[in-house]
This record gives structure tokens, sequence and C-alpha cells, in this order.
């Protein structure tokens, strides 16, 4: 299982893993899985420990992860300035498979009205979907270059992506002045016909 996340908190150049054994959350301990040599070899990916000691944006998702996976080994990667190309050769150093579950943490469209951001976020899903990374622009989403590494990947691997879930904040707290866009998506292997 690995989970990507943008970071918010600290400035630094490349992908950052963590020296970690494990996380902690509510539900419990989650291992962490040890990185190959060969993966610590790529220039963009180093241990960060800063990078991850305040990151949200991977531990949003360990609750969710836990209570549909329950036990599972983790690799989390914080990103910071990099390319979706960087992103993109980290993933296939890590992709083991079908079996292979990557995550990306990412928020949509900030601080726009309720319209505003539908109208942005429809743009941003149907650029997801098309698996066209260079349509992904800062404004679009705090995780556009992990999602651009997974879009690379997507087009070489030959995965569909499936719109799970498109909403934003208005949705559910009811204000709609000032709202952050939510997606939820799947990406598989072709399917046949």
């Amino acid at each position: 299982m690995v989970l990507l996340g943008p970071s918010h908190r600290v400035a630094f150049r490349g992908l950052a893993l963590s020296s970690a054994q494990s996380f902690q959350t509510p539900l419990g301990e989650i291992p962490l899985e040890q990185v190959s040599d060969e993966l610590l070899r790529l220039p963009q990916l180093s241990v960060n420990d800063m990078a991850h000691a305040q990151e949200h944006s991977l531990e949003v998702q360990l609750p969710f992860l836990q209570r549909v996976l329950g036990e599972f080994r983790l690799l989390p990667i914080v990103v910071g300035d990099a390319s979706g190309a960087e992103v993109a050769e980290v993933l296939e150093q890590v992709w083991d498979g079908e079996e292979t579950l990557i995550v990306i943490s990412s928020d949509l469209s900030h601080y726009h009205d309720y319209i505003t951001a539908q109208q942005m976020d429809r743009t941003t899903s149907d650029a997801i979907l098309a698996l066209q990374p260079e349509r992904l622009h800062y404004e679009d989403a705090c995780g556009r270059i992990p999602l651009q590494g997974l879009l690379e990947v997507a087009q070489r691997k030959g995965l569909d992506g499936e719109l799970v879930d498109l909403r934003n904040s208005g949705d559910t707290a009811g204000l709609k002045d000032r709202v952050v866009g939510y997606g939820a998506y799947a990406f598989a292997v072709h399917s046949q016909q």
C-alpha cells in the first residue's frame, strides 16, 4: 500500500520517505514498508522525517485505510518540489502488479464559491479521467504533482479511471460561500469486453 500526498508545511526538493518503523492512529499501529536500496538510489527520493512530522495529507487517509483494509504495510511518501515524471518513476519502482494499491491524497479547488468550485472541479475531474496530467494546475488540486505522476503511470500501464464521487464541502457542511472540493477515483487495468 503506497500513499502519496503533497507537502503543506515543509519546503523540500523531491519526495520524502519516513525513517519510522510504524505510524500510529487511534485505530492501531500501521507497520511501514522497508524500502529497497534500489528505490533509495533514485535521486528524487530521500528520507526526510521533518516532511512527515506535521503533514496532514497522509494521516487523514489512515483511519479510512485501516477500516477498509484491516492490517496492511504502508509506504508513505510526502511530495515536495518535484515533477510528475519524478513521481511516476518512483511509482513504477514500487509497482508490484495489479495487487498494488496506490492512494493519492489531495483536495481539489480551495475557497471558491459553491458554483465556481463545481465548475473547476468538474474540469479537473475530466482531466483525471482522461489521463491528461498536463491539464492539472496548481489551483486545481494541492496534490497535482502526485496526481500527475499517477496519471503518467496509468497511461503506461493501460489503466482506466472511474469517478467514484465528486463533491465539495458545501454539500455536507452547508456553507457555500467558501468551499473545498473533493473527488474519489479508482483506476484499474482496462476491462476486456
